[in-house]
């Protein structure tokens, strides 16, 4: 089983923007890469549908143990950065076998759909990730499976065409569902 690791946030400085982006899509995602199990990573700005929460970090990890790991733990977190950071939200969730780092790869132009399970827990949370799972099998679905807990479960999609109508839950199903559609703003990098 291979595992997403998501960080979404919010930046409250736009004076500081642009250099915590070169910070974080520069020595940050290159110490991340190195760290052991860490398999790939890329980051997104929100464009489109829901934007309450603008940045997205997704990366691949080969196992769990990739948190827990005396290198992930010595230096994890936005470092300076920290006091401009708010909306912070950093879960793990299962993933299917084998490494998805292609499955969530987005080229320039394209972009990375997001279904976040948001607004419900527990039992209601299980139905509703459960019936978007059985209704829109195209869209990657994971449920929590660690760190925060605070976004029961997501479904992701890589759309090759940011232009292109993104592929929104049905109706009935988005209740409880945030739906974002990010660009990258990262190149896709993979482990070093």
């Amino acid at each position: 089983m291979s595992f997403v690791y998501a960080v979404r946030c919010n930046f409250t400085r736009p004076d500081l923007e642009a250099a915590w982006h070169a910070w974080y899509n520069g020595p940050k995602m290159a110490d991340m890469l190195s760290k052991p199990l860490f398999l790939s990573g890329q980051r997104f700005r929100a464009v489109g549908l829901d934007q309450t929460v603008r940045y997205l970090a997704v990366w691949v990890l080969a196992s769990a143990e990739a948190l827990a790991t005396p290198e992930y733990r010595a230096q994890w977190g936005f470092s300076d950065w920290t006091p401009h950071v708010a909306d912070w939200s950093r879960n793990l969730y299962g993933a299917p076998e084998g490494d998805l780092s292609g499955r969530l790869r987005v080229a320039p132009g394209g972009g990375l759909y997001l279904a976040a399970l948001d607004g419900l827990s527990g039992a209601r949370a299980e139905t509703a990730w459960r019936a978007a799972q059985a209704e829109r099998p195209d869209i990657l679905w994971m449920p929590a499976a660690g760190l925060d807990r605070s976004c029961a479960a997501i479904g992701l999609q890589a759309v090759p065409d940011l232009n292109a109508p993104p592929p929104r839950l049905l109706p009935h199903l988005a209740s409880g569902f945030r739906e974002t559609l990010f660009m990258p703003i990262s190149d896709y990098r993979g482990a070093a």
